[in-house]
């Protein structure tokens, strides 16, 4: 299953990896309105778990901080295979500009912390939602170390959702975390890649 699964995306041409990754992400939109229509009973309720306070985004962003730093002190002493999701993330962030890392990272923020968190997590609790958020990054699962990162890091957001009750938090953490680990990975094996064409 692994090996189809990395067959079939090395047969995708960048332009459509970016396709089928905002397709994604426009989908988890939609089932976050329409399951949000189903579950909240006022609009209000919902809008509730948006509260503009800066503080908020300072906590987000600082815990985001810590999980790219966490994420940093990994890479280095674990060996390269642990963190190695099939080449994805690097094919999609090495072929982005930094804008547009910017605006990936972002939508995938607004998506993904709109449905688990906001939606899911209200209703069905922290622990179903971690696992329902870790199930949906499917390349994950053949790998057990980013399996169980995945799993871990959807406690936090989930926890920090817990104690703020604030989407904007959430947001600007999983933004954080997926713009800076985005641009390294695009600094890092992008220099690799042009080495290799060099040479």
């Amino acid at each position: 299953m692994k090996n189809k699964q990395a067959e079939l995306i090395a047969r995708l041409s960048n332009h459509e990896l970016h396709k089928q990754l905002f397709l994604t992400q426009i989908l988890l939109l939609v089932i976050s309105a329409i399951l949000g229509i189903i579950l909240f009973d006022y609009y209000s309720s919902f809008m509730k778990l948006f509260r503009m306070e800066w503080k908020i985004i300072y906590i987000g962003v600082s815990a985001g901080l810590i999980v790219v730093l966490l994420d940093l002190v990994m890479m280095k002493r674990l060996p390269e295979a642990y963190h190695n999701d099939g080449g994805i993330n690097e094919r999609i962030f090495t072929s982005l500009s930094c804008p547009m890392i910017a605006v990936v990272a972002l939508l995938v923020a607004i998506s993904e912390e709109l449905l688990f968190r906001g939606v899911l997590q209200t209703h069905i609790g922290l622990i179903w939602t971690s696992v329902l958020f870790a199930l949906v990054h499917y390349r994950y699962l053949f790998h057990p170390f980013l399996f169980i990162n995945i799993i871990l890091l959807s406690f936090f957001i989930g926890f920090i959702f817990e104690m703020t009750g604030n989407l904007y938090v959430t947001i600007s953490m999983h933004f954080t975390i997926d713009f800076i680990l985005g641009l390294i990975i695009k600094l890092t094996k992008g220099k690799n890649l042009d080495r290799k064409r060099e040479e």
